[in-house]
């Protein structure tokens, strides 16, 4: 389970790690654990297989309503604060910018989740950018290999592997979050 690999890579590793980053704040657990079971793995990251492998009309219209409402909470949610637990990147920023970086490019055509873009969501297209444009987050991503990976893999989706053009939305383009969540408040 990705959620376990995650904790094992925040802790395990320490010795070997150039950068001593906790993925895991311990004031945040409890927050991030809710968000996480709630929204972001039911209807985010599972949620777009639930939407691309539905075996029923009815099934699919579920699981696709499902995402939307969770994508639009995670907007709402976005324009408030910078990541998902404020203003300190966590291992669930992660965890959907895994399932956001792919969303354009192969989600909305190969699972069918195409009622929004990412690129409609001004707040999720913006956290997308800013944690693409982490040196190490940035290096791991090779969209080509995601598309061909997605596109070739499941012949009853694409019988012929017809990898399409669109690769989403230019993630080099500034994101503009460094000050979401610290302006001051007036009430």
């Amino acid at each position: 389970e990705s959620t376990e690999i995650l904790k094992m890579l925040n802790f395990e590793f320490e010795d070997f790690a150039q950068n001593k980053i906790n993925f895991y704040p311990e004031e945040l657990m409890e927050d991030l654990h809710q968000l996480n079971d709630a929204v972001v793995y039911p209807k985010v990251n599972n949620g777009v297989y639930r939407c691309g492998f539905a075996k029923s009309q009815e099934a699919y219209d579920i699981a696709v309503e499902e995402l939307f409402v969770a994508l639009d909470q995670l907007e709402l949610r976005l324009s408030k604060q910078r990541y998902l637990g404020g203003s300190m990147f966590t291992w669930l920023d992660l965890r959907l910018f895994m399932t956001m970086v792919r969303f354009d490019p192969v989600y909305i055509t190969y699972f069918k989740t195409n009622a929004k873009r990412l690129v409609d969501y001004p707040n999720l297209l913006g956290f997308v950018r800013d944690v693409y444009s982490m040196p190490s987050v940035k290096k791991s991503i090779n969209l080509d290999h995601i598309k061909t990976h997605y596109f070739t893999s499941h012949p009853h989706l694409n019988t012929f592997g017809i990898i399409p053009v669109y690769d989403g939305p230019d993630l080099d383009l500034p994101h503009g979050r460094e000050n979401v969540g610290t302006e001051e408040r007036t009430n």
